[in-house]
Formats: C-alpha cells, sequence, structure tokens
C-alpha cells in the first residue's frame, strides 16, 4: 500500500517543518519514529523549492542497501525522487556517483574516499544537501570521516543529522556533531575550547567532568538547531518487559574466574594459557568467561569454558515455543557456539533476502550483532522477543539493538531478555549502561 503525505505522524510533519525551515539541523527522534521518511519528505520539499539539487546521505552499510529505498518507495510524494547506491567495490560507487540522481547514498566508511575523490579531481563539492543518517558515528573528532567531512561542509546548504542517541557517552560527543551543523558557532572552533568551558579534567587528562551549570549551558547553546522528541510523549507502543536471567556459576569455575580476575592469567588445561596484558584486556576477556568461552591467543582461536548461557538460552526457546527470537551476540566464538547448538539459527548478514524472511514470520531464531543491526533496520515484523546472550558496553548499540524490535509498527508485548552470570562483569556491564542512560535522558529532556 502506498502511504500519502496524510499518513505521516503530526511529529513527522514537525520534524519536515523544523528541516525546512532550518536548513541546517540535528533530528533528535526517538528510535523507530520515522526519521528516514520524514527526511525524504523534507528533501523531495527542498528540492521542489530548489533549495538543492543533489542531496548525499551517509548512513550505516547495511542501511544504505535498504531502508531509504524501501522508504522512498513506500511514500507517494517521495516516489519521484531518484536515489542512487554509492556502495560496493570501487567501480560501483563510481557508477553510482555517475548516475543522475536526486540522492547519492553511500556508507559511512566511504566518506574519505569520496571527500578525496573531489579533492584529487579539483572538482568543486556539488552536494548541497547532506543528511547524516545516525551522526552519532561522527562522535570522535580524530576520525578520518569527520576531518574529510568537515572539508566540505561549507559548500551545503543543507545538513541534518538524524539520530536516536546523540550522548550515549556522555555530552563531550555533541561536540563533533554541533560543529558539522554550525562551523563551530555554538560549542566552539575546536574542541580543546569546547572542553576548557564545560568540563574539568580528572588529574591524569583523560576523564572530563561536567563544570556546575555546564549541561544547561550546553542545552541553551544549541536548541535552536535542535529538534528533540521522545517517544513517551509521542509513541502508544505496547509495554515493554525487561528481564534478567541469572546464571549462577558453579564453584569451580567461579574459583577460575575469581584467579583470572587477580592474576591476568587462567589456565585452562595443560596447553592452553590466557593472560590479560592490561584492565582494558581482563575486561574484555572477562566478558568472554562470563558468555562461556575465551580468546587464548592472538589468532583468535579460543576454548569452551562452560555452556551456562546456552543451556539458559535453551530453556527460553524450549518456553516459547510460539516465539520467533532475536538474539544478540558478542563475539565470534558466541556466534559459532550459538551455530553450533541451536542447528536452526539463521545469522543476520548482508542479505536483504534475510530481514525479509524474518518479518514475514518464517525464521524462528536470528542471531545478529549489535554492531551490524544495531541501526536502521525494522524487525519489529518478525517477533517481539529480544535475548542479550552477550552483554555490550555501549549504550548506543543497547539502545539500538533494543530498538530494532520495540518501534512505531510493534503490536505486540515486548521482552528484552538479558542472559546474566552473577558475580561476573555483566553486572557490571549493567549498572554503567544504567549511568549512561541517565545523561542521555537527560539530554533530550532539556531539548523537548
Amino acid at each position: 500500500m502506498t502511504l500519502t503525505r496524510a499518513d505521516l505522524h503530526g511529529y513527522q510533519k514537525r520534524a519536515v517543518d523544523f528541516i525546512c525551515e532550518k536548513h541546517r539541523c540535528a533530528i533528535w527522534v526517538f528510535m523507530g519514529g520515522g526519521k528516514t521518511a520524514a527526511t525524504l519528505t523534507a528533501i523531495s520539499d527542498l528540492t521542489d523549492a530548489r533549495i538543492i539539487r543533489k542531496t548525499l546521505v551517509i548512513a550505516p552499510l547495511r542501511v544504505c542497501g535498504s531502508v531509504w529505498r524501501q522508504e522512498a518507495a513506500k511514500w507517494e510524494h517521495t516516489q519521484g525522487l531518484k536515489l542512487s547506491l554509492c556502495t560496493g567495490s570501487l567501480k560501483e560507487r563510481k557508477a553510482g556517483l555517475n548516475k543522475k540522481a536526486d540522492v547519492y547514498i553511500i556508507n559511512r566508511e566511504n566518506v574519505k574516499w569520496l571527500v578525496d575523490l573531489y579533492i584529487e579531481k579539483k572538482r568543486k563539492w556539488d552536494f548541497d544537501g547532506i543528511v547524516i543518517d545516525e551522526a552519532g558515528s561522527f562522535r570522535n573528532s580524530t576520525a578520518k570521516r569527520f576531518k574529510a567531512l568537515k572539508k566540505v561542509i561549507r559548500y551545503t546548504t543543507v545538513m541534518i543529522e538524524l539520530t536516536g542517541t546523540p550522548a550515549p557517552n556522555g555530552l563531550i560527543g555533541l561536540w563533533t556533531q554541533i560543529f558539522l551543523l554550525d562551523y563551530g558557532n555554538a560549542l566552539g572552533k575546536t574542541k580543546t575550547d569546547f572542553l576548557k568551558e564545560h568540563f574539568t579534567p580528572d588529574y591524569f587528562g583523560y576523564n572530563w567532568d561536567p563544570k556546575p551549570g555546564a549541561c544547561e549551558k550546553i542545552y541553551a547553546k544549541i536548541g535552536h538547531q535542535v529538534l528533540s522528541m521522545s517517544g513517551d510523549d509521542y509513541l502508544e507502543l505496547p509495554e515493554r518487559i525487561d528481564l534478567i536471567e541469572k546464571v549462577q556459576m558453579p564453584a569451580d569455575i567461579k574459583a577460575q574466574y575469581e584467579t583470572f580476575k587477580l592474576k591476568l592469567l587462567l589456565k585452562l588445561g595443560w596447553d592452553v594459557v590466557v593472560d590479560a596484558v592490561n584492565a582494558a584486556a581482563l575486561a574484555n576477556k572477562l566478558l568472554q568467561f562470563a558468555n562461556g568461552a575465551i580468546y587464548h591467543d592472538e589468532q583468535r582461536n579460543w576454548v569452551n569454558v562452560h555452556d551456562l548461557k546456552l543451556d539458559v538460552l535453551e530453556e527460553i526457546i524450549d518456553e516459547n515455543p510460539n516465539e520467533n527470537i532475536l538474539v544478540a551476540y558478542n563475539f565470534k566464538h558466541d556466534l559459532a557456539r550459538l551455530t553450533e547448538r541451536f542447528k536452526d539459527g539463521v545469522v543476520l548478514g548482508k542479505d536483504p533476502k534475510i530481514i525479509e524472511r524474518w518479518n514475514a514470520g518464517k525464521i524462528k531464531l536470528l542471531l545478529a550483532h549489535p554492531a551490524s543491526a544495531g541501526h536502521g533496520l525494522n524487525l519489529q515484523d518478525g517477533g517481539s522477543m529480544l535475548v542479550w546472550f552477550g552483554l555490550n558496553w555501549s549504550l548506543e548499540l543497547d539502545l539500538q539493538m533494543n530498538a530494532r524490535i520495540y518501534r512505531q509498527g510493534q503490536t505486540r508485548p515486548v521482552r528484552v531478555i538479558r542472559i546474566v552470570t552473577e558475580g561476573t562483569i555483566d553486572e557490571r556491564v549493567l549498572e554503567v549502561l544504567k549511568d549512561k542512560n541517565a545523561v542521555q535522558s537527560d539530554l533530550l529532556k532539556a531539548l523537548i
């Protein structure tokens, strides 16, 4: 069924109006809030008004090949937009760029390549509109993609940043996002200036805490170019139930864990020794241990430690025979063990047909890594249960992964189940995610 402009939700129309009025703005709308449809509508309107001629959409690779083209085809008023995909091999990318279109879609990993291509050929940057889908991927001021885009933003009339998670790790990550909108007018020309004005460093200069009143000051400076909307205020979603399935390690395995934690060295049998060279490596190894397997050399060979989480997942599957279940894993050895135990498990890869099969209810167990499935994909039609087999430190990945099924269009109560190994680093991960979420929630609420 083709949708019309009248089918846009009120908050989507608000986003369209905001983009068309501001031209350079950030849309911080709840995950599943239809940002893509609203943005395509605005692009169509701005193109018709001859304010922009060529728009570059920068998005996660998987989203490039599916979401933007699918959304454009769904709406009557955006079907006239010509879209060209500029991903894949060098030949495929150049072919996409050479097509005559209104919107060119490229994955964020190729932003530097694209900018360099224009510079090398001494061509004028001719994208007068840029959309960054999941703008949080440009939070790192030292990343090549940010530095590249920084060179050309002055040649753009329209800059639209889309995300549901603008500051998952604190307000410091806002500087790059706002700089791309206003060249540093609001938060400073350099990140150093931004930090000095609003934050206080610790003794070593690694961690920065907001100065008194700094958060409110930042909100006030950026509020005019940010549209922030909360799903709680606009959506009537079915109930979401968050559950913890706890795993207890037997005494001998728990003793191994504690020894490794204290000595940074673990002996598994006669020929396998695992060591952790620093605290970060130890944290990573402990997460693996909690999941049930651990890498033991630089070639990423791994050894099984226990099957406790696999057993719990099997119980969940057996107790919910009528459910299609989405499983989030963390490490490659998690996936290897999952596919070995659950022969009917389907791995979410690059094939869009897998997503179609899932949403058609034809896949009972879908295995996905949050970094691959965490942005832009609509999986709400295929199921309403998500099980976190392995936890992840990233709040952004956590929120985005949950939003694959808990989003607009979901009609059933959603259960998000986290399998947590008691007395391990799993419990610390939950605490960290909760603390980070508080910071981001405060930011979004302040700008609504």
